[in-house]
C-alpha cells in the first residue's frame, strides 16, 4: 500500500505564492501518477494538476500559467508551487496517488487547507 502526506498549506494573501509538498512511503514502486485535487466549501473535489513518473504534466484550466506541479521520483514527492493566487484558489488541497496511467487516482492524503485572503 502507498501512504501520502501533505504540507505546506497555509493563509496568503491574493497575488501571493505557497508550495505544497506531498510526500508518499509504502509500496512507492506501484506509484505511476501522483497529482493535486481540491475541494472548496459546497463544491466537490476537482482535479487541480496530475503529473506522471516521465514529468508529463496536466492542468485544470483554472490554474493553467499560476501553477506548476513537479516530481522528484528520488525523493518520491511531488510539488505543487501556486503563484499569483486568488480568492478561488481557497479550499482543501489533496495529494494523489494512482497506479497506472490513466487509471483512477486511489490513494490520498488527509489534505491541507489552502486560504487566500486579504
Amino acid at each position: 500500500q502507498v501512504q501520502v502526506v501533505e504540507s505546506g498549506g497555509g493563509l496568503v494573501q491574493p497575488g501571493g505564492s505557497l508550495r505544497l509538498s506531498c510526500a508518499a512511503s509504502g509500496s512507492i514502486g506501484s506509484i505511476a501518477g501522483m497529482g493535486w485535487y481540491r475541494q472548496a466549501p459546497g463544491k466537490q473535489r476537482a482535479m487541480v494538476a496530475t503529473i506522471t513518473r516521465a514529468g508529463n504534466a496536466n492542468y485544470a484550466d483554472s490554474v493553467r500559467g499560476r501553477f506548476t506541479i513537479s516530481r522528484d521520483n528520488a525523493k518520491n514527492t511531488v510539488y505543487l508551487q501556486m503563484n499569483r493566487l486568488k480568492f478561488e484558489d481557497t479550499a482543501v488541497y489533496y495529494c494523489a496517488t494512482n497506479s497506472r496511467l490513466g487509471g483512477s487516482y486511489t490513494t490520498w492524503g488527509q489534505g491541507t487547507q489552502v486560504t487566500v485572503s486579504s
